[in-house]
Protein backbone atom coordinates (compact mmCIF):
# COMPACT_ATOMS: atom_id res chain seq x y z
CA UNK A 1 0.00 0.00 0.00
CA UNK A 2 1.78 3.53 -0.52
CA UNK A 3 0.88 5.92 1.92
CA UNK A 4 2.77 9.24 0.20
CA UNK A 5 4.71 10.06 -2.84
CA UNK A 6 7.31 12.98 -3.16
CA UNK A 7 9.10 14.25 -5.85
CA UNK A 8 12.15 15.78 -5.99
CA UNK A 9 14.89 16.69 -8.53
CA UNK A 10 14.97 19.14 -11.98
CA UNK A 11 11.77 17.68 -12.79
CA UNK A 12 9.84 17.74 -9.35
CA UNK A 13 7.31 19.96 -10.58
CA UNK A 14 6.30 18.58 -13.64
CA UNK A 15 6.48 14.91 -12.86
CA UNK A 16 4.92 15.76 -9.28
CA UNK A 17 1.84 17.00 -11.21
CA UNK A 18 1.69 14.23 -13.28
CA UNK A 19 1.59 11.81 -10.85
CA UNK A 20 -0.80 13.67 -7.93
CA UNK A 21 2.67 13.57 -5.79
CA UNK A 22 1.52 14.74 -1.66
CA UNK A 23 4.68 16.84 -1.59
CA UNK A 24 7.69 18.44 -3.86
CA UNK A 25 10.62 19.73 -1.97
CA UNK A 26 14.27 20.94 -3.41
CA UNK A 27 17.28 19.01 -4.20
CA UNK A 28 19.37 20.42 -0.95
CA UNK A 29 16.19 19.59 1.22
CA UNK A 30 16.21 15.85 -0.12
CA UNK A 31 19.47 15.29 0.21
CA UNK A 32 20.29 16.66 3.75
CA UNK A 33 17.25 14.96 4.80
CA UNK A 34 18.40 11.23 3.65
CA UNK A 35 22.12 12.02 4.56
CA UNK A 36 21.04 13.33 8.21
CA UNK A 37 18.73 9.93 8.46
CA UNK A 38 21.40 7.51 7.54
CA UNK A 39 24.12 8.93 9.61
CA UNK A 40 21.91 8.86 12.78
CA UNK A 41 20.65 5.36 12.21
CA UNK A 42 24.17 4.05 11.44
CA UNK A 43 26.88 5.84 12.59
CA UNK A 44 25.20 7.76 15.49
CA UNK A 45 26.57 10.66 14.36
CA UNK A 46 25.53 13.98 12.81
CA UNK A 47 26.97 14.98 8.99
CA UNK A 48 28.05 18.14 8.65
CA UNK A 49 29.22 18.10 4.82
CA UNK A 50 27.71 16.87 2.01
CA UNK A 51 29.61 16.49 -1.49
CA UNK A 52 27.29 15.07 -4.21
CA UNK A 53 28.35 14.58 -7.74
CA UNK A 54 25.36 13.51 -10.25
CA UNK A 55 25.38 12.96 -13.71
CA UNK A 56 24.43 16.28 -14.78
CA UNK A 57 24.90 18.43 -11.31
CA UNK A 58 26.79 18.93 -8.34
CA UNK A 59 25.87 20.07 -5.08
CA UNK A 60 27.41 21.43 -1.68
CA UNK A 61 25.93 21.43 1.48
CA UNK A 62 26.70 22.18 4.71
CA UNK A 63 24.81 21.48 7.59
CA UNK A 64 24.45 22.35 11.25
CA UNK A 65 22.69 19.85 13.72
CA UNK A 66 20.32 18.76 10.63
CA UNK A 67 19.84 22.36 9.68
CA UNK A 68 21.28 23.51 6.22
CA UNK A 69 23.57 26.36 6.57
CA UNK A 70 25.14 26.77 3.75
CA UNK A 71 24.67 25.33 -0.31
CA UNK A 72 25.51 25.57 -3.48
CA UNK A 73 25.08 24.01 -6.70
CA UNK A 74 27.11 23.99 -10.19
CA UNK A 75 26.06 26.61 -12.67
CA UNK A 76 27.54 25.74 -15.81
CA UNK A 77 30.92 23.34 -16.19
CA UNK A 78 29.88 19.68 -17.15
CA UNK A 79 33.39 18.58 -16.30
CA UNK A 80 32.52 18.60 -12.53
CA UNK A 81 29.95 15.99 -13.29
CA UNK A 82 29.79 11.79 -13.08
CA UNK A 83 28.88 12.34 -16.99
CA UNK A 84 32.23 14.07 -17.68
CA UNK A 85 34.07 11.12 -16.53
CA UNK A 86 31.79 8.51 -18.06
CA UNK A 87 32.25 10.31 -21.87
CA UNK A 88 36.20 10.22 -20.96
CA UNK A 89 36.10 6.62 -20.01
CA UNK A 90 34.42 5.72 -23.21
CA UNK A 91 37.14 7.56 -25.31
CA UNK A 92 39.87 5.89 -23.36
CA UNK A 93 38.18 2.58 -23.87
CA UNK A 94 37.82 1.38 -20.46
CA UNK A 95 34.89 0.56 -18.24
CA UNK A 96 33.34 3.28 -15.59
CA UNK A 97 32.34 0.60 -13.35
CA UNK A 98 34.90 -0.87 -11.73
CA UNK A 99 37.92 -1.20 -14.10
CA UNK A 100 38.24 2.90 -13.81
CA UNK A 101 39.15 3.25 -10.56
CA UNK A 102 41.66 0.21 -10.63
CA UNK A 103 43.23 1.82 -12.92
CA UNK A 104 43.36 5.26 -11.25
CA UNK A 105 44.24 4.12 -8.04
CA UNK A 106 47.20 1.76 -9.52
CA UNK A 107 48.61 4.89 -10.87
CA UNK A 108 51.87 6.26 -8.70
CA UNK A 109 52.08 9.40 -11.24
CA UNK A 110 48.95 11.06 -11.93
CA UNK A 111 48.56 13.71 -14.58
CA UNK A 112 48.12 16.98 -13.81
CA UNK A 113 44.54 17.77 -15.76
CA UNK A 114 43.44 21.21 -13.44
CA UNK A 115 39.65 22.24 -13.04
CA UNK A 116 39.24 23.52 -16.42
CA UNK A 117 36.22 23.21 -18.44
CA UNK A 118 35.79 19.94 -20.68
CA UNK A 119 37.20 21.16 -24.31
CA UNK A 120 40.29 22.01 -22.27
CA UNK A 121 40.87 19.06 -20.21
CA UNK A 122 39.96 17.08 -23.42
CA UNK A 123 43.10 19.20 -25.37
CA UNK A 124 45.32 18.03 -22.90
CA UNK A 125 44.07 14.74 -22.87
CA UNK A 126 45.23 14.38 -26.03
CA UNK A 127 48.50 16.10 -25.92
CA UNK A 128 49.68 13.84 -23.22
CA UNK A 129 48.45 10.48 -25.04
CA UNK A 130 50.69 11.68 -27.75
CA UNK A 131 53.72 12.46 -25.49
CA UNK A 132 53.36 8.11 -24.18
CA UNK A 133 51.69 8.94 -21.25
CA UNK A 134 50.49 5.72 -19.26
CA UNK A 135 46.62 5.13 -19.08
CA UNK A 136 46.72 4.69 -15.72
CA UNK A 137 47.83 7.99 -15.45
CA UNK A 138 45.58 9.93 -17.34
CA UNK A 139 42.88 8.22 -15.81
CA UNK A 140 43.70 8.93 -12.18
CA UNK A 141 44.23 12.46 -13.44
CA UNK A 142 40.41 12.73 -14.44
CA UNK A 143 39.65 11.91 -10.78
CA UNK A 144 41.49 14.64 -9.06
CA UNK A 145 40.40 16.52 -11.93
CA UNK A 146 36.75 16.43 -11.11
CA UNK A 147 37.62 16.67 -7.66
CA UNK A 148 39.74 20.04 -8.29
CA UNK A 149 36.99 20.89 -10.18
CA UNK A 150 34.37 20.26 -7.48
CA UNK A 151 35.94 21.94 -5.00
CA UNK A 152 37.07 25.46 -6.65
CA UNK A 153 34.19 26.05 -8.86
CA UNK A 154 31.31 24.95 -5.92
CA UNK A 155 33.10 24.47 -2.39
CA UNK A 156 35.08 27.42 -2.94
CA UNK A 157 35.90 29.38 0.68
CA UNK A 158 33.01 27.37 2.15
CA UNK A 159 33.37 25.91 5.24
CA UNK A 160 34.50 21.67 5.30
CA UNK A 161 33.17 20.33 8.29
CA UNK A 162 34.73 16.91 9.77
CA UNK A 163 32.00 14.72 9.05
CA UNK A 164 32.30 14.17 5.14
CA UNK A 165 29.28 12.71 3.04
CA UNK A 166 30.02 11.81 -0.34
CA UNK A 167 26.72 11.26 -2.55
CA UNK A 168 25.62 10.46 -6.08
CA UNK A 169 25.95 8.42 -8.44
CA UNK A 170 30.13 9.79 -8.83
CA UNK A 171 30.59 8.21 -5.12
CA UNK A 172 30.42 4.77 -6.65
CA UNK A 173 33.52 5.26 -8.43
CA UNK A 174 36.37 4.88 -5.29
CA UNK A 175 38.96 6.42 -6.84
CA UNK A 176 37.12 9.87 -6.83
CA UNK A 177 36.62 9.69 -3.12
CA UNK A 178 40.32 8.69 -2.67
CA UNK A 179 41.05 11.86 -4.58
CA UNK A 180 38.94 13.96 -2.29
CA UNK A 181 40.46 12.74 0.57
CA UNK A 182 43.96 12.85 -0.39
CA UNK A 183 43.73 16.53 -1.57
CA UNK A 184 41.65 17.43 1.69
CA UNK A 185 43.77 14.95 4.09
CA UNK A 186 40.52 14.33 5.92
CA UNK A 187 38.11 11.33 5.97
CA UNK A 188 35.41 10.71 3.05
CA UNK A 189 32.22 8.32 3.93
CA UNK A 190 30.50 7.17 0.64
CA UNK A 191 27.22 6.35 2.80
CA UNK A 192 24.76 3.29 2.24
CA UNK A 193 22.29 4.25 -0.79
CA UNK A 194 24.53 6.96 -1.58
CA UNK A 195 23.42 6.85 -5.22
CA UNK A 196 20.02 7.00 -4.23
CA UNK A 197 19.93 9.36 -1.49
CA UNK A 198 17.81 11.96 -2.74
CA UNK A 199 15.10 9.54 -3.41
CA UNK A 200 15.62 8.04 0.40
CA UNK A 201 15.16 11.84 1.53
CA UNK A 202 12.40 11.74 -0.18
CA UNK A 203 10.83 9.18 1.11
CA UNK A 204 11.09 10.28 4.82
CA UNK A 205 9.57 13.47 3.69
CA UNK A 206 6.74 11.83 2.11
CA UNK A 207 6.45 9.43 5.41
CA UNK A 208 6.14 12.70 7.73
CA UNK A 209 3.65 14.36 5.65
CA UNK A 210 2.11 11.42 6.10
CA UNK A 211 2.40 11.01 9.42
CA UNK A 212 0.44 14.20 9.82
CA UNK A 213 -2.59 12.52 8.63
CA UNK A 214 -3.17 13.90 5.27
CA UNK A 215 -4.19 11.37 2.72
CA UNK A 216 -2.10 10.60 -0.49
CA UNK A 217 -3.15 12.17 -4.21
CA UNK A 218 -1.00 10.18 -5.58
CA UNK A 219 -2.65 8.98 -9.21
CA UNK A 220 -1.17 5.46 -9.61
CA UNK A 221 1.02 3.85 -11.70
CA UNK A 222 -0.56 3.79 -15.04
CA UNK A 223 0.63 7.00 -16.25
CA UNK A 224 0.52 6.57 -19.87
CA UNK A 225 -3.75 6.71 -19.00
CA UNK A 226 -3.49 10.46 -18.13
CA UNK A 227 -4.87 12.61 -20.17
CA UNK A 228 -2.12 15.69 -20.87
CA UNK A 229 -1.55 18.07 -23.62
CA UNK A 230 1.68 19.75 -24.93
CA UNK A 231 2.16 23.64 -26.00
CA UNK A 232 4.98 25.48 -27.26
CA UNK A 233 5.81 28.91 -25.87
CA UNK A 234 8.53 31.39 -26.38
Amino acid sequence: VIKGVGTTGSGRELIGELIGADIIKDEITAHKTGASFISKKYFNEDVDTIFEIGGQDSKFISLDNGVVIDFHMNEACSAGTGSFLHEQAEKLGIQIEGEFSERALSSKTPINLGERCTVFIEKDLNNYQQKGAKLNDLIAGLSYSIVHNYLNRIVRNRRIGRIIYFQGGTAYNDSVAAAFSKILGKRIIVPPHNGVMGAVGMALVAKENESAGKSTTFRGYDIKSINYSLREFA
